[in-house]
């Protein structure tokens, strides 16, 4: 199967879903992740399964092969350094990028791709805190633990806040939280810098410390 737009979410909404958590997706989660009729879903997969780009059984789970992992990481990180290129040279806020980066992931060359990551210096980790693959696939991660899983005085740094729902983005920048700050998990909230934040409500679905 030819390189598409289609094809490219799929593989990268498959290697999504297990990136920060360890649940497999099934079809069903996949056709309500990308809005698709499941009957749909269930044809593409077969499709990708027929070219070796995922593994899947009838009813089971569906999980990417060595190729179709190749594959989902090119697009990631074609998404996560047009996310910090719009961020970084471009002024856009971290709750704008996602929607402009799945337009231009699909657009822009391998060589503006290069050139991109060239002048932003390589960076590691996009606005939201997900790593960036590098140009080999290679990925860097620390040990996470989700917030609304880590135990009350546990100390860890903000590693990533999730994009999917970019109000609650704005609630959470508004609460003066992001990546990168060193923070103690309190009853209800968290403690930063010495103070209790309250948190926006399901903020700690979508906030990852380190373990």
């Amino acid at each position: 199967m030819p390189n598409s737009p289609a094809v490219d979410d799929y593989l990268k909404t498959v290697y999504a879903h297990t990136e920060w958590q360890d649940a497999p997706i099934t079809p069903s989660v996949l056709a309500a992740k990308l809005g698709i009729a499941p009957s749909s879903v269930t044809e593409m997969v077969k499709k990708l399964s027929a070219q070796g780009l995922v593994a899947h059984e009838p009813y089971r789970a569906v999980r990417l092969t060595a190729e179709g992992e190749r594959r989902a990481l090119e697009m990631v990180r074609r998404h996560r350094l047009i996310e910090t290129w719009l961020v970084e040279d471009f002024g856009y806020a971290w709750d704008e990028v996602h929607e402009e980066a799945e337009v231009l992931e699909h657009t822009i060359s391998d060589r503006l791709l290069e050139k991109i990551d060239e002048r932003l210096g390589r960076p590691r980790f996009d606005p939201h805190g997900d790593p960036i693959p590098d140009a080999a696939g290679l990925v860097e991660r620390e040990g996470f633990v989700l917030l609304a899983e880590a135990p009350v005085d546990h100390r860890g740094r903000i590693l990533r806040v999730s994009d999917r729902d970019p109000g609650l983005l704005r609630l959470i920048e508004r609460a003066g939280i992001g990546v990168g700050q060193e923070v103690r998990v309190r009853p209800g909230g968290i403690e930063l810098a010495g103070d209790t934040v309250d948190l926006p409500p399901a903020a700690a679905e979508v906030i990852w410390l380190t373990a």
